[in-house]
């Protein structure tokens, strides 16, 4: 390292990440390759060796990690995983801030929260909407709730990750959208897989089936969008207008995928759980409405 990147890296203020599965160890190689001093810690410290090898410190313990920087970031399976991890090394959190970027459900995040803010902490929860390979480049975004004040001080250094996305100071917000965003992901990823094994009944390879059904998955977004300015305005109305389509027509069609998969011996798992929701709306007398209408039984299950 020559004396103008040292002069960079001293610079620039240092980071801790805890947890090098594959996002850990994408962050840690993005905050170094932007000159932060990075400190690591991973429960199997075999895996730091290609970031250590990058330029990353090791720590021996994780009450070293956490003292190596005023800015925490945790990668890890679940919170409970943060707790096992920092327990032994509260009287090192004051005055940190842990952004913890690690998947749970909204209300053991807020938890963490208050737990953090017991041991002197801010907390930041965030949600990285992008695989390993694409953080730190334009198409990543990430995104934050918490405390104002704590996203404001590491901006700068949070938007290496990704473009950050900040919803606000409940805690509990950005857990909240990224898990709702992975309902979408992992619902359409099994939707994909189940019209791939239709086809694969008829003797359409996945190679060949793949390409059809993946540009009409690329379309939804156009089709849901198309001549409204807000496709969302109507909802939050409380409007369900069956001009293009309703939900007895879309509910037929969720019958034949039903009866299809019936006859060909596949799972039914996922058309039976569509099926359900437009049953409840014709049921409930909104059969001439938009398909829309099925967010009320999704809100309100029977």
């Amino acid at each position: 390292m020559n004396e103008q990147q040292n002069r960079i890296t001293r610079q620039k203020s240092p980071v801790t990440v805890i947890g090098l599965g594959p996002m850990g160890q994408a962050m840690t190689r993005t905050l170094l390759t932007a000159g932060h001093p990075v400190t690591v810690w991973n429960r199997t410290a075999s895996r730091a060796d290609g970031v250590v090898t990058a330029g990353a410190a090791l720590a021996s313990t994780p009450g070293e990690a956490v003292e190596a920087g005023d800015l925490v970031i945790l990668s890890l399976t679940d919170y409970r995983a943060m707790y096992d991890v920092l327990d032994s090394t509260t009287e090192s959190l004051a005055g940190r801030t842990l952004v913890n970027l690690s998947s749970d459900t909204p209300d053991r995040t807020r938890e963490a929260a208050t737990w953090a803010a017991g041991h002197g902490a801010a907390f930041l929860t965030g949600g990285v909407m992008v695989p390993a390979p694409m953080v730190g480049t334009e198409a990543a975004h990430v995104y934050y709730s918490g405390p104002e004040e704590a996203m404001k001080s590491h901006l700068a250094t949070l938007t290496l990750l990704g473009t950050p996305r900040y919803l606000g100071d409940d805690p509990g917000l950005a857990q909240m959208m990224y898990q709702a965003q992975l309902a979408l992901f992992l619902t359409t990823l099994s939707g994909l897989m189940h019209a791939t094994a239709m086809l694969g009944t008829a003797g359409m390879k996945a190679r060949e089936a793949l390409p059809e059904l993946l540009s009409s998955a690329d379309s939804i977004g156009d089709i849901l969008r198309a001549g409204e300015e807000n496709p969302g305005a109507a909802l939050d109305a409380g409007e369900h207008p069956g001009d293009l389509s309703t939900v007895t027509m879309m509910g037929a069609t969720s019958d034949h995928i039903v009866e299809t998969s019936t006859s060909l011996g596949l799972d039914l798992a996922l058309p039976l759980a569509v099926q359900t929701h437009y049953r409840r709306a014709i049921k409930d007398g909104h059969g001439s409405d938009n398909w829309t209408r099925i967010i009320d039984s999704i809100r309100g299950p029977r």
